[in-house]
Protein backbone atom coordinates (compact mmCIF):
# COMPACT_ATOMS: atom_id res chain seq x y z
CA UNK A 1 0.00 0.00 0.00
CA UNK A 2 1.52 3.58 -0.99
CA UNK A 3 1.62 6.12 2.14
CA UNK A 4 0.24 9.31 1.64
CA UNK A 5 3.41 11.56 1.95
CA UNK A 6 3.58 15.11 2.73
CA UNK A 7 6.10 17.56 2.20
CA UNK A 8 6.89 20.77 5.13
CA UNK A 9 8.60 23.15 2.71
CA UNK A 10 10.27 23.78 -0.34
CA UNK A 11 14.00 23.71 -0.06
CA UNK A 12 16.73 23.15 -2.78
CA UNK A 13 17.17 19.60 -1.49
CA UNK A 14 13.57 18.41 -1.38
CA UNK A 15 12.89 19.76 -5.15
CA UNK A 16 16.25 18.66 -6.88
CA UNK A 17 16.32 15.26 -4.45
CA UNK A 18 14.09 14.01 -2.35
CA UNK A 19 11.13 14.78 -4.01
CA UNK A 20 12.27 12.93 -7.37
CA UNK A 21 12.96 9.88 -5.31
CA UNK A 22 9.57 10.13 -3.80
CA UNK A 23 8.41 9.81 -7.37
CA UNK A 24 10.16 6.51 -8.05
CA UNK A 25 9.18 5.01 -4.63
CA UNK A 26 7.14 2.05 -4.61
CA UNK A 27 5.31 2.32 -1.70
CA UNK A 28 4.86 6.36 -1.81
CA UNK A 29 2.08 8.62 -2.98
CA UNK A 30 3.13 12.34 -3.15
CA UNK A 31 0.01 13.73 -1.53
CA UNK A 32 0.70 17.15 -0.38
CA UNK A 33 3.47 19.97 -0.34
CA UNK A 34 3.32 23.23 2.18
CA UNK A 35 5.24 26.25 1.85
CA UNK A 36 5.28 29.93 2.74
CA UNK A 37 6.02 31.29 -0.08
CA UNK A 38 2.55 31.17 -2.67
CA UNK A 39 4.30 30.97 -6.00
CA UNK A 40 6.60 28.60 -4.81
CA UNK A 41 4.24 26.39 -3.30
CA UNK A 42 2.06 26.69 -6.72
CA UNK A 43 5.48 26.00 -8.63
CA UNK A 44 5.87 23.00 -6.61
CA UNK A 45 2.39 21.43 -7.18
CA UNK A 46 2.34 21.80 -10.90
CA UNK A 47 6.30 20.52 -11.14
CA UNK A 48 5.31 17.34 -9.06
CA UNK A 49 1.61 16.77 -9.21
CA UNK A 50 0.86 16.76 -5.67
CA UNK A 51 -2.95 16.53 -4.81
CA UNK A 52 -3.20 19.11 -2.28
CA UNK A 53 -1.09 22.25 -1.36
CA UNK A 54 -1.14 24.77 1.32
CA UNK A 55 0.45 27.85 2.55
CA UNK A 56 1.61 27.47 5.90
CA UNK A 57 3.46 24.58 7.77
CA UNK A 58 0.31 23.92 9.97
CA UNK A 59 -2.65 23.44 7.61
CA UNK A 60 -0.84 20.38 6.20
CA UNK A 61 0.08 18.81 9.69
CA UNK A 62 -3.72 19.35 10.21
CA UNK A 63 -5.17 17.41 6.88
CA UNK A 64 -5.66 13.50 8.78
CA UNK A 65 -5.28 12.21 5.21
CA UNK A 66 -1.44 12.63 5.24
CA UNK A 67 0.34 9.36 7.03
CA UNK A 68 3.79 10.83 7.04
CA UNK A 69 5.83 14.20 6.50
CA UNK A 70 9.27 14.86 4.93
CA UNK A 71 10.81 18.23 7.15
CA UNK A 72 13.30 19.74 4.46
CA UNK A 73 13.79 22.96 6.86
CA UNK A 74 16.56 24.70 7.90
CA UNK A 75 18.71 22.92 10.66
CA UNK A 76 17.50 25.74 13.16
CA UNK A 77 13.50 24.78 12.52
CA UNK A 78 14.00 21.10 12.62
CA UNK A 79 13.26 20.39 16.27
CA UNK A 80 10.23 22.84 16.58
CA UNK A 81 8.26 21.37 13.23
CA UNK A 82 9.33 17.62 13.68
CA UNK A 83 8.38 17.49 17.22
CA UNK A 84 4.32 19.55 15.67
CA UNK A 85 4.25 16.94 13.03
CA UNK A 86 5.03 13.96 15.33
CA UNK A 87 2.55 15.18 17.77
CA UNK A 88 0.09 15.68 14.58
CA UNK A 89 0.28 11.42 14.43
CA UNK A 90 2.47 12.13 11.47
CA UNK A 91 5.90 9.67 10.81
CA UNK A 92 8.25 11.92 9.85
CA UNK A 93 11.65 11.71 7.84
CA UNK A 94 13.72 15.02 8.56
CA UNK A 95 17.08 15.87 7.16
CA UNK A 96 20.16 16.04 8.18
CA UNK A 97 21.21 16.95 10.60
CA UNK A 98 18.20 16.16 12.65
CA UNK A 99 18.96 18.80 15.98
CA UNK A 100 21.51 20.82 16.40
CA UNK A 101 22.87 18.89 19.66
CA UNK A 102 22.28 15.83 21.06
CA UNK A 103 19.90 16.94 24.05
CA UNK A 104 17.20 17.94 21.30
CA UNK A 105 17.82 14.82 19.17
CA UNK A 106 16.74 12.76 22.37
CA UNK A 107 13.76 14.92 22.89
CA UNK A 108 12.57 14.54 19.51
CA UNK A 109 12.63 10.81 19.56
CA UNK A 110 11.05 10.52 23.20
CA UNK A 111 7.96 12.19 21.47
CA UNK A 112 8.13 10.01 18.48
CA UNK A 113 7.68 6.91 21.14
CA UNK A 114 5.21 8.96 23.31
CA UNK A 115 2.91 9.35 19.81
CA UNK A 116 3.50 5.87 18.73
CA UNK A 117 5.01 6.88 15.30
CA UNK A 118 7.98 6.88 13.19
CA UNK A 119 11.33 9.51 13.89
CA UNK A 120 14.17 9.28 11.12
CA UNK A 121 17.22 10.98 10.27
CA UNK A 122 17.44 11.67 6.64
CA UNK A 123 20.77 10.24 5.17
CA UNK A 124 20.06 9.04 2.02
CA UNK A 125 23.66 7.29 0.93
CA UNK A 126 23.22 4.84 4.31
CA UNK A 127 20.80 3.23 2.91
CA UNK A 128 22.40 2.11 -0.16
CA UNK A 129 24.30 -1.01 -1.30
CA UNK A 130 27.20 1.03 -1.77
CA UNK A 131 27.87 1.54 1.59
CA UNK A 132 26.42 -2.11 2.41
CA UNK A 133 29.17 -3.26 0.56
CA UNK A 134 32.07 -1.35 2.43
CA UNK A 135 30.67 -2.05 5.65
CA UNK A 136 30.92 -6.15 4.65
CA UNK A 137 34.28 -5.53 3.27
CA UNK A 138 35.57 -3.67 6.96
CA UNK A 139 33.05 -6.72 9.09
CA UNK A 140 34.58 -9.58 6.97
CA UNK A 141 38.05 -8.97 7.98
CA UNK A 142 39.68 -8.25 4.46
CA UNK A 143 41.51 -5.67 5.04
CA UNK A 144 42.04 -6.73 8.79
CA UNK A 145 41.20 -4.44 11.83
CA UNK A 146 40.89 -1.39 10.67
CA UNK A 147 43.11 1.08 12.05
CA UNK A 148 42.85 4.20 10.59
CA UNK A 149 39.63 6.57 8.46
CA UNK A 150 39.69 9.54 6.54
CA UNK A 151 37.17 11.04 4.60
CA UNK A 152 36.58 14.39 3.76
CA UNK A 153 33.66 16.12 1.50
CA UNK A 154 34.09 19.91 -0.09
CA UNK A 155 31.95 21.84 -1.95
CA UNK A 156 32.13 25.13 -4.23
CA UNK A 157 31.18 28.20 -2.22
CA UNK A 158 28.14 29.36 -1.65
CA UNK A 159 26.11 33.00 -2.25
CA UNK A 160 23.15 34.27 -0.43
CA UNK A 161 22.69 30.87 1.08
CA UNK A 162 21.70 29.66 4.52
CA UNK A 163 23.77 27.39 5.08
CA UNK A 164 26.05 30.35 5.34
CA UNK A 165 24.46 31.86 8.86
CA UNK A 166 25.08 30.46 12.52
CA UNK A 167 21.46 31.15 13.29
CA UNK A 168 20.54 28.80 10.45
CA UNK A 169 22.52 26.43 12.12
CA UNK A 170 24.69 26.75 9.07
CA UNK A 171 28.38 25.88 8.32
CA UNK A 172 30.39 23.01 7.15
CA UNK A 173 30.53 20.60 9.67
CA UNK A 174 26.54 20.87 10.11
CA UNK A 175 26.25 20.83 6.14
CA UNK A 176 28.96 18.51 5.44
CA UNK A 177 30.62 17.25 8.33
CA UNK A 178 27.80 15.10 9.58
CA UNK A 179 28.20 13.23 6.35
CA UNK A 180 31.74 12.35 8.06
CA UNK A 181 30.81 11.59 11.19
CA UNK A 182 27.83 9.15 10.11
CA UNK A 183 30.41 7.18 7.72
CA UNK A 184 32.83 6.88 10.44
CA UNK A 185 30.28 5.83 13.38
CA UNK A 186 28.85 3.28 10.66
CA UNK A 187 32.09 1.61 10.23
CA UNK A 188 33.18 1.79 13.62
CA UNK A 189 31.42 0.17 16.54
CA UNK A 190 33.17 1.92 19.17
CA UNK A 191 32.94 5.12 20.94
CA UNK A 192 34.98 7.87 21.35
CA UNK A 193 37.68 8.72 22.91
CA UNK A 194 38.84 11.87 22.66
CA UNK A 195 38.14 14.63 19.87
CA UNK A 196 40.14 17.61 18.55
CA UNK A 197 39.13 20.02 15.86
CA UNK A 198 39.73 23.43 13.89
CA UNK A 199 37.78 25.62 12.02
CA UNK A 200 37.98 28.76 9.80
CA UNK A 201 34.99 30.84 9.94
CA UNK A 202 32.97 33.33 7.74
CA UNK A 203 31.38 36.71 8.86
CA UNK A 204 28.23 35.42 9.96
CA UNK A 205 29.71 33.04 12.52
CA UNK A 206 29.10 29.96 10.47
CA UNK A 207 32.34 27.66 9.94
CA UNK A 208 33.40 27.28 6.36
CA UNK A 209 36.13 25.12 6.74
CA UNK A 210 36.57 22.31 9.41
CA UNK A 211 38.95 19.50 10.23
CA UNK A 212 38.53 17.23 13.24
CA UNK A 213 40.59 13.87 14.47
CA UNK A 214 39.58 11.54 16.97
CA UNK A 215 40.43 7.95 18.43
CA UNK A 216 38.27 5.51 19.18
CA UNK A 217 37.95 3.28 22.72
CA UNK A 218 39.14 0.28 20.59
CA UNK A 219 42.17 1.99 19.14
CA UNK A 220 41.17 3.42 16.07
CA UNK A 221 41.71 6.47 14.69
CA UNK A 222 39.69 9.01 12.11
CA UNK A 223 39.81 12.22 10.47
CA UNK A 224 38.02 14.32 7.78
CA UNK A 225 37.89 17.45 6.49
CA UNK A 226 34.75 19.70 5.13
CA UNK A 227 34.40 22.83 3.45
CA UNK A 228 32.31 25.07 1.52
CA UNK A 229 35.16 26.74 0.12
CA UNK A 230 36.07 25.20 -2.97
CA UNK A 231 36.21 27.72 -6.27
CA UNK A 232 32.86 28.10 -8.19
CA UNK A 233 33.54 25.62 -11.23
CA UNK A 234 30.55 23.13 -11.88
CA UNK A 235 32.39 20.62 -10.90
CA UNK A 236 33.97 22.30 -7.83
CA UNK A 237 33.56 18.90 -5.48
CA UNK A 238 35.79 16.84 -3.57
CA UNK A 239 34.77 13.62 -1.89
CA UNK A 240 37.17 11.26 -0.47
CA UNK A 241 37.06 8.07 1.64
CA UNK A 242 40.72 5.75 2.65
CA UNK A 243 40.06 2.54 5.28
CA UNK A 244 43.10 1.22 6.02
CA UNK A 245 43.61 -1.98 8.21
CA UNK A 246 46.29 -4.45 9.28
CA UNK A 247 45.86 -6.85 6.14
CA UNK A 248 44.88 -3.84 3.66
CA UNK A 249 43.01 -0.81 2.82
CA UNK A 250 39.85 0.46 0.86
CA UNK A 251 40.24 3.68 -1.21
CA UNK A 252 36.97 5.29 -2.67
CA UNK A 253 36.10 8.79 -4.53
CA UNK A 254 32.30 8.05 -4.45
CA UNK A 255 30.38 11.20 -4.18
CA UNK A 256 28.10 10.98 -0.73
CA UNK A 257 24.50 10.37 -2.14
CA UNK A 258 25.61 9.22 -5.50
CA UNK A 259 23.61 6.58 -7.58
CA UNK A 260 24.36 4.63 -10.92
CA UNK A 261 27.48 2.63 -11.36
CA UNK A 262 29.89 3.07 -8.11
CA UNK A 263 33.62 1.33 -7.61
CA UNK A 264 36.28 1.63 -5.02
CA UNK A 265 39.32 -0.17 -4.67
CA UNK A 266 40.46 -2.66 -2.08
CA UNK A 267 44.06 -3.87 -1.64
CA UNK A 268 44.09 -7.09 0.55
CA UNK A 269 47.52 -8.30 1.45
CA UNK A 270 48.85 -7.11 -1.42
CA UNK A 271 46.23 -8.30 -3.83
CA UNK A 272 43.88 -5.54 -5.41
CA UNK A 273 40.50 -6.04 -5.51
CA UNK A 274 38.09 -3.36 -8.29
CA UNK A 275 34.66 -3.61 -6.79
CA UNK A 276 31.09 -2.57 -8.78
CA UNK A 277 28.50 -1.87 -6.86
CA UNK A 278 24.79 -0.77 -8.63
CA UNK A 279 22.95 1.75 -6.55
CA UNK A 280 19.60 3.30 -7.37
CA UNK A 281 18.40 6.92 -6.48
CA UNK A 282 19.60 7.15 -2.63
CA UNK A 283 16.67 9.08 -1.72
CA UNK A 284 14.10 6.49 -3.58
CA UNK A 285 15.83 4.35 -0.68
CA UNK A 286 15.88 5.72 1.85
CA UNK A 287 11.68 6.79 1.23
CA UNK A 288 11.18 3.45 0.68
CA UNK A 289 13.04 1.79 3.71
CA UNK A 290 10.30 4.64 6.36
CA UNK A 291 7.88 3.26 4.41
CA UNK A 292 8.51 -0.06 5.02
CA UNK A 293 8.24 0.86 8.69
CA UNK A 294 5.30 2.19 8.67
CA UNK A 295 3.18 -0.67 7.05
CA UNK A 296 5.42 -2.82 9.83
CA UNK A 297 8.05 -4.88 7.18
CA UNK A 298 10.98 -3.16 8.45
CA UNK A 299 12.59 -1.20 11.38
CA UNK A 300 14.55 2.04 10.76
CA UNK A 301 17.91 1.78 8.68
CA UNK A 302 18.77 5.02 10.49
CA UNK A 303 17.79 4.14 14.21
CA UNK A 304 17.41 6.42 17.61
CA UNK A 305 20.49 5.04 18.89
CA UNK A 306 23.05 6.33 15.76
CA UNK A 307 21.16 9.33 15.19
CA UNK A 308 21.95 9.93 19.15
CA UNK A 309 25.36 8.65 18.87
CA UNK A 310 26.42 10.99 15.92
CA UNK A 311 24.56 14.15 17.95
CA UNK A 312 26.43 13.55 20.54
CA UNK A 313 30.07 13.02 18.65
CA UNK A 314 28.84 16.13 16.70
CA UNK A 315 28.25 18.50 20.13
CA UNK A 316 32.17 17.16 21.16
CA UNK A 317 33.43 18.29 17.47
CA UNK A 318 31.32 21.44 18.00
CA UNK A 319 32.75 22.27 21.62
CA UNK A 320 36.50 21.95 20.38
CA UNK A 321 36.04 24.13 17.36
CA UNK A 322 33.88 27.00 19.08
CA UNK A 323 31.04 26.47 16.91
Amino acid sequence: MAIKWGVLGTANIAGGCTIPGMMDAENCELYAIAGRNEDKVRSYKERFGFARSYIGYDKLLQDPDIQAVYIPLPNNLHKEWVIKALRAGKHVLCEKPLALNAKDAREMFEEAKANGVFLMEAYAYLHTPYIASLKEDVKSGLIGDVDYIETAFLTQGYKDDIRLYKEMGGGALYDLGCYCTTLILSLLDSQPEYVMGSAEYNEFDADLFTSAIMKFQNGTRAAFTVGMMLGLGEDSRKDRLYIHGTKGYINSDVEYNQAGTLCYTVVSQGKRIEKTVEVRQNYTLEVEQLGRCIEGQDTPHVTEAFSVRNAELMDMILERIGY
